[in-house]
């Protein structure tokens, strides 16, 4: 069996849509997971009572937060063996009238935020002699939108910003698997394509858009996502460094 019993996991946003899935199936499989966030709040209301599912405050916008973060981990666990990349922050969304600041800002939710979680976590997997990185990129990373289908939902309209930011996570993947094989890390990204959720899924003509774009002609469900999260944090993946894997139900191969 592929599993991440006795794994160490840390999670960035990890109480969010997808971050709650992933979190739970990761526990599920044995691991010890650590949801990092700024709201205990929304960590509460995600996990309840939930065994082996911790809470963590972090703010990935601040190095030294995250730095305080780990430190902390580390101490309780002696180890850290894999984090999942996953929080991002963003604003503004009209592609002709997005503001600079607002583009600025974004970038830096999406790829910054990232490659400050990278940095960070060097040291330790440079100590410890091993550890693995799974970033969360996006089918936008890849391919650009499709504007005919968000004509009956404007709003949900992915902006430039995100799939540019997303694209940065894919290449900073590689850089990183190179630079720190040596060290017997292994980098690498997961990019989801149509997970839209619930308060999304009430647009039903949108919905419908978007299983026609797939060839399995239907939606992503958060549990889908979860075995490519076990098998990147478990040792079976331990060959595994620099790769992408598109989990879209087959919208970017036609």
């Amino acid at each position: 069996m592929i599993d991440v019993a006795g794994k160490v996991i840390l999670i960035t946003g990890g109480y969010g849509y997808l971050g709650k899935a992933i979190s739970i199936g990761l526990k599920e499989n044995g691991a010890k997971v650590y949801v990092l966030g700024k709201s205990i709040d929304k960590f509460n209301q995600a996990f309840l009572s939930a065994k082996q599912i911790y809470f963590v405050e972090c703010d990935v916008s601040s190095t030294f937060k995250i730095n305080i973060a780990f430190e902390k981990i580390k101490s309780i666990e002696g180890k850290i063996d894999v984090i999942i990349n996953n929080a991002f922050y963003l604003k503004g969304q009209d592609p002709e009238t997005l503001t600079d600041e607002n583009f600025e800002f974004s970038l830096d939710g999406v790829v910054g935020s990232v490659f400050r979680c990278i940095k960070s976590i060097i040291p330790f997997y440079k100590s410890q002699g091993f550890g693995k990185i799974i970033n969360v990129s996006s089918m936008y990373g890849i391919v650009a939108p499709d504007f005919d289908i968000y004509r009956s939902a404007p709003e949900y309209l992915n902006p430039p910003h995100y799939g540019i930011g997303k694209s940065g996570i894919i290449q900073i993947t590689k850089y990183y698997a190179s630079y720190l094989g040596k060290f017997n890390v292994q980098v690498n990204a997961i990019s989801p394509g149509p997970f839209p959720n619930n308060k999304v899924k009430e647009n039903k003509e949108f919905i419908k858009s978007l299983e026609k774009k797939t060839v399995l002609n239907r939606i992503g469900q958060p549990e889908d996502l979860v075995g490519a999260f076990v098998l990147f944090s478990s040792n079976f993946s331990d060959y595994i460094t620099g790769h992408n894997l598109v989990i879209d139900g087959g919208w970017t191969i036609t």
